[in-house]
Order: structure tokens, then C-alpha cells, then sequence
């Protein structure tokens, strides 16, 4: 029975195009410069009934960017006192989310490279605001890369827990790493793995999940219309069916209790409420949670597949009733009681080299030494939720702290990221006003005065306006440019 309901259904979504009105069977609809096919127009129509015109309209409205403010290093209010942006208004569903213009150019601004804030799309900044990510959880992001959401649910745990950061693509999950590095982050698992691979280390692990699915883009062909083409020849129905493998996949990895948020990007009800409900039938310890409401928000639409659930729980955004591209939310929870967990105790680790408890003494952020694992000559600093787990495929466990060489500790851009201002010995802090700031992103030496360090040699945390930067050596009164080469601000 289950299998021939879903048969029905895919077929009126694919066959969705073949509707006709007085006999006369529909074309591709021009909006300023994007064509829009014929099916999805019909399919938009069949979700939307009267507000298709205003949908449409909605493709001569000008894109709204925005940005994220990273709250584990800057409260939203001190954001506000310092920042330069001339046009910042509030992101109504994210409560650090600001639209900008083009004129504020965030990027290009030092606080950028402090990993002050993150440049996201302001509907995609819903499912990382949705789920209720608390302090010293254990937190799954499946399809993170290149890590809009990791980065929010990182700032969420505020060095606490556990994010396991993962994407199949192994080749995304560098640009995945980078944005978590600049965000400061140390308690974090960067993994390229499949989800029943995960299951054999992970299984009913997580007290949180976050599956910002592969969709067919319905929701970017505003900005992006070079998306088209693909979603004629690959949409929704490709795309259900690895929706629906990757749910599945993502309830073995969550605890009894825990909550997993499913999202998309695209306005298909086959991939939306077509897959919450095939999810929630073959599930049946699972139900869906309520999400706080917000004006322009649109309720799920349980008669698009004829489910029995509750989908108007879920949450519809569309780019007609909002300042944003559009998203669909579902908010998840596996029914049962939620047990407590507690890290397993860790051993003492070895004695360090006597060149890394030398730099270690300058360090004054909170550092267990039993977490410190040296790997040939590379230190790591290793979240206190992750065990060993041979076998698993990962680009990166824990912090970074850097490599030891002859005679001496080199410490990474990562640990510089991961630091606050007082947790360093020796710091240059530099005004954002400063010329000198962009000719150290841009990788040049430069210039201290005697009174701008404690010391007059060695390693210095350089700031800006009290955020670190990266990483320095001063001799002579001149700072040898450490800043992570990869990193630097083009010329």
C-alpha cells in the first residue's frame, strides 16, 4: 500500500506539466531574465493556488544578502556598537542575522578575517536558528560543507560538546574546515563519510541533527538561474529518493529525545512534505516538533501528498512573503526518554616537548594537557567527546595547534583563531583603521613601536580592535608576517 501511495504521488508531481487550461497546454513563463519551465510553473501553482503571480513578480526583486554574527566570539550588541556597515538591518527569523547592500562590502573588511561574521543568505540562516542546540551537546551536521550552518551550530555549543561536521563530497570539506577555522573552533570533527558509514561509529550518538538536504535548487533560481538547465534534466524525483536514503540514515545516528532539523532550499513538495511524510511512516517513533513562528513564514501543506500527519508543522519560506530566497524546514524528535551522557575520562597524555610546554606557558585559554595528541609532529588539541574511531574517513579531529620543528614550536593559524585577546601573553592589537592591518592579511611585514607589545621578541597574537587575527614573530621592531598564506587577502 505504502509503495503504491508514493508511485501516485511522484507521478503527479513528474506529470505535473501536462495540465492544461481550455485545452491548451502550458509554456515556460519569462520573469525579467530567467525562462522558468513549464512544470515548475505548474507545480509552483498547484503549491501556491493565487499567490503564483506574486511568486512570479518576485524574480524582478533584488537579491538580499546578508550576514551572520559569530556569538562565540562577539555579542550581537558589542557587533552593533563596532561595526562599519552603513545599511545593517535585523534578519527577522535569525537573531544575529543582519541584510547588507553591496555597498557595505563585509568581505573586504578586517572583522571578516577576525571571523566576526559569516556571509550567508538570509533564509538559509533558518535551520541553524531552528534547532535548539544547547551547551555540551553532541551535534551532527550531515551535509555540512562548506559550513554556513556548521558554523552557526558550532557557535551555538560555544566550545562545549561535540560538532561532527560532515560531508560526502571530500573535496567540499576544505572549504568546510576553513570556514570553521576562521570561526575559531576547536571542538569539532570534519568527516567525508556516507551515513550508514557514520552509523558504525555514531549510532544513536547525536543529541542533535542538522540535514540541509541535496535538493533540485527551486528556491535559488532567482539568483542563480544557470540552476534550470539542471533541474530539467535531474529534479525532484531524483532528488527524493537520496532525501529520503539520508533521513532514513540520520535517525540511526539520533538518541532517543534527540531532535534532527530537515531542510531544503527548493519548493517541491515531493522533496518536502513528500519526504517528512514517507520519513514519518516508516518511522513511527518519530514526530514532528513545533518551530517558532515568525511573520512571513507559510505552514507546511499536508493535502499536497494527503498525509495523516501534521505536516503544517513544518515551515514553508517563499521569496513573495519574505526578504529571502526561500527554505522549507522540518523540525523532527525521536520519541523516548533523553539519558544524560558523560565524556569518557581521558588518560594522561604524554610528557610534551619541552619546545611546546615552553610556548604552552604564554597560552591561557583552558587546556586540558591530557587532550593534547602529537601526530609525527603535528599537535592537536582534541575535543573532550571524541574516542578513537579507526577506519572513519576525516580531515580533521580537534584543534590544530600547530608543528613541532627543530628545536621549536611553529603554533597555527587555527589556534590563533581559537584564542581570545587575553589568552596570549604577548599581543599587538591594531585598529581596524589601521593600514597596517591590511598589509598584514595581505601577508607583508610591518612596522611595531616599543610601547605596542610586551615584548620586543618572540611570537605576538595580532589583533584587531581586541580579535585575533593570526600569528606574528617580532624582531627589531619588525613583525615577521606568520599569517596563514592561504588565507591572505588578495592584492
Amino acid at each position: 500500500m505504502i509503495q503504491y501511495r508514493e508511485t501516485l504521488y511522484q507521478r503527479r508531481s513528474a506529470s505535473a506539466f501536462l495540465k492544461k487550461t481550455d485545452g491548451v497546454q502550458r509554456t515556460e513563463r519569462d520573469c525579467g531574465m530567467t525562462k522558468l519551465p513549464a512544470a515548475f510553473v505548474e507545480n509552483m501553482r498547484e503549491i501556491l493556488g493565487g499567490e503564483l503571480e506574486a511568486y512570479l513578480a518576485s524574480f524582478e526583486k533584488p537579491r538580499f544578502m546578508g550576514l551572520r554574527v559569530n556569538t562565540s566570539k562577539i555579542s550581537v550588541e558589542e557587533f552593533c556598537r563596532i561595526q562599519p556597515f552603513r545599511s545593517l538591518r535585523k534578519v527577522p527569523w535569525a537573531d544575529n542575522g543582519f541584510y547588507y547592500t553591496e555597498e557595505d562590502a563585509p568581505t573586504k573588511h578586517p572583522y571578516y578575517y577576525a571571523g566576526l561574521y559569516y556571509i550567508q543568505e538570509p533564509s538559509a540562516m533558518t535551520p541553524a536558528a531552528v534547532l535548539p542546540v544547547e551547551k555540551g551537546e553532541r551535534v551532527l551536521d550531515l551535509c555540512a560543507a562548506p559550513g554556513g550552518k556548521a558554523t552557526e551550530l558550532a557557535a551555538k555549543l560555544c566550545h562545549t560538546g561535540l560538532l561532527v561536521a560532515n560531508d560526502a563530497s571530500a573535496s567540499r570539506t576544505k572549504a568546510l574546515l576553513k570556514n570553521l577555522e576562521v570561526f575559531g573552533m576547536p571542538n569539532i570533527l570534519i568527516t567525508s563519510e556516507m551515513g550508514d558509514r557514520l552509523d558504525r561509529y555514531f549510532h544513536a550518538y547525536f543529541d542533535k541533527i542538522l540535514i540541509d538536504a541535496p535538493c533540485s535548487g527551486e528556491g535559488m533560481f532567482r539568483k542563480q538561474s544557470h540552476m534550470i538547465p539542471a533541474w530539467e534534466k535531474q529534479g525532484p524525483e531524483v532528488f527524493s529518493r537520496m532525501q529520503r536514503e539520508i533521513l532514513c540514515q540520520a535517525a540511526e545516528l539520533l538518541r532517543p529525545g534527540g531532535m534532527m532539523l530537515y531542510s531544503t532550499c527548493t519548493f517541491s513538495q515531493l522533496e518536502n512534505e513528500g519526504s517528512v511524510d514517507h520519513f514519518l511512516r516508516e518511522h513511527p517513533d518519530f514526530h514532528l516538533a513545533d518551530i517558532p513562528w515568525c511573520e512571513g513564514f507559510c505552514p507546511g501543506q499536508p493535502g499536497l501528498v494527503g498525509s495523516a500527519f501534521p505536516l503544517e508543522k513544518c515551515v514553508r519560506l517563499f521569496p513573495h512573503r519574505i526578504d529571502g530566497e526561500g527554505h522549507f524546514l522540518a523540525l523532527l524528535q525521536r520519541d523516548g526518554e533523553r539519558t544524560e551522557h558523560r565524556p569518557e575520562g581521558r588518560k594522561k597524555g604524554p610528557k610534551l616537548p619541552a619546545e611546546l610546554a615552553e610556548f604552552l606557558e604564554d597560552v591561557r585559554m583552558p587546556m586540558d594537557p591530557g587532550r593534547i595528541q602529537i601526530k609525527d609532529t603535528r599537535v592537536f588539541f582534541m575535543p573532550e567527546e571524541i574516542g578513537a574511531c579507526p577506519g572513519l574517513r576525516f580531515l580533521r579531529s580537534g584543534l590544530y595547534m600547530g608543528e613541532l620543528l627543530k628545536k621549536r614550536f611553529e603554533p597555527s593559524q587555527a589556534l590563533a583563531m581559537a584564542l581570545k585577546k587575553e589568552e596570549y601573553a604577548s599581543v599587538i592589537n591594531l585598529s581596524a583603521s589601521d593600514e597596517r592591518v591590511i598589509r598584514y592579511l595581505k601577508g607583508e611585514t610591518m612596522e611595531v613601536g616599543e610601547k605596542e607589545s610586551r615584548r620586543s621578541t618572540g611570537w605576538q597574537l595580532v589583533c584587531v580592535d581586541g580579535y585575533p587575527l593570526g600569528w606574528g614573530k617580532l624582531v627589531g621592531g619588525t613583525l615577521r608576517n606568520k599569517y596563514f598564506s592561504g588565507w591572505r587577502m588578495n592584492a
